[in-house]
């Protein structure tokens, strides 16, 4: 036993010795960094099925988590790719997920909340410099022309420098200006068995503001946006397959409400008071989620995120089983002619 235990520690030195020979000459470096890159640079090879995959590219909401980005769903099919919503950050969590950005048929606003709409540009950008065949078009309810108009303004420069810098040839000035187009409820895309449709949500004082249903092969998603639970919902939500909505934790809110209150931070407990009535109370989620036709809920949009145990215990708390907290990163796949959906978390 100990001449095996002596042998297997001379290996195991031995390895070491390599692997550190390996990474600290040039030619080490340079070989094993290729082969990373190569391993990085891969698309997924398991989205060219007839699956419909949901990629949660932002869990968060305003309140800030470095841990997560803001709102952003993304919606991959074999022939398709939309976003929903373009929170800060997610194009970190895009990128990182090796999806095919050059695919990205466009993104679809619920509204117009700096958290919805602030990583736009970086779509745009990285899709564009990756190959993507005509402008990206910007779906969402009554003023988004006015966001995109200002995003064009905005970001006129940068596109004269990048076609400057890189030719037309490699970057169209024409593709890398932002389109819109105004949704109304009702069907916005249909396409290659994808139906994507608006529905009308309450998020008052942002008016109007929607969701959206996403049917594929018999599967269905619906992403709420920022809402609370109304009739409408319920019934949009009957007999689909996986919800992901958005979500407030009254206790947890209550309690930041009364704790910076009491160390005299008057506004930040004005913030945290106002936003109460405009978000899904997880209590309210729980009668939603209890209908029997709902396979599976996602909590996303959480308010605030829940950073460690305790506070996803409180979010859980009363919510039924099929009620789940999402992750940046995470996939819910859900297979055509089936009813299984299959989560992976990051």
């Amino acid at each position: 036993m100990k001449k095996t235990f002596s042998i297997f520690m001379i290996i195991a030195a031995g390895l070491l010795l390599v692997s550190a020979s390996i990474v600290n000459s040039e030619k080490g470096q340079d070989f094993l960094f290729q082969r990373l890159v190569k391993v990085v640079m891969t698309p997924p090879a398991d989205i060219d099925d007839d699956s419909l995959r949901i990629f949660v590219c932002g869990s968060s909401s305003p309140l800030l988590d470095l841990n997560r980005a803001q709102a952003c769903i993304a919606v991959v099919t074999r022939d398709h790719f939309y976003i929903v919503d373009a929170g800060a950050g997610s194009m970190r969590n895009l990128g990182d997920s090796r999806l095919p950005m050059q695919r990205l048929d466009g993104i679809l606003l619920t509204h117009f909340h700096s958290d919805h709409i602030a990583a736009i540009p970086d779509m745009n950008l990285n899709s564009w410099a990756q190959g993507r065949p005509a402008p990206l078009t910007v779906y969402g309810p009554a003023g988004v022309a006015t966001v995109v108009a200002g995003l064009n303004q905005a970001y006129q420069l940068d596109r004269q420098y990048r076609v400057a810098h890189h030719g037309a040839d490699l970057l169209p000035v024409e593709l890398g200006k932002l389109a819109a187009e105004v949704v109304d409820p009702g069907v916005v895309v249909e396409q290659d068995g994808l139906t994507i449709t608006a529905f009308a949500v309450d998020h008052e004082p942002v008016s109007p503001a929607v969701g959206y249903r996403i049917d594929y092969r018999g599967r269905s998603v619906v992403v709420s946006g920022d809402t609370i639970v109304t009739d409408e919902i319920i019934a949009v939500t009957r007999n689909v397959d996986l919800v992901l909505i958005d979500a407030l934790s009254l206790p947890i809110v209550k309690a930041l409400e009364r704790t910076v209150g009491e160390l005299g931070m008057d506004r930040n407990a004005r913030i945290l008071h106002d936003i109460q009535d405009y978000h899904a109370l997880t209590s309210d989620i729980a009668a939603l989620a209890s209908q029997g036709s709902i396979k599976q809920v996602a909590l996303y949009h959480m308010v605030p995120p829940p950073r460690n145990y305790v506070m996803e215990k409180i979010f859980l708390r009363g919510l039924p089983e099929n009620v789940v907290l999402t992750e940046d990163r995470m996939w819910f796949t859900l297979p055509a002619g089936s009813n299984e959906i299959e989560v992976r978390f990051p």
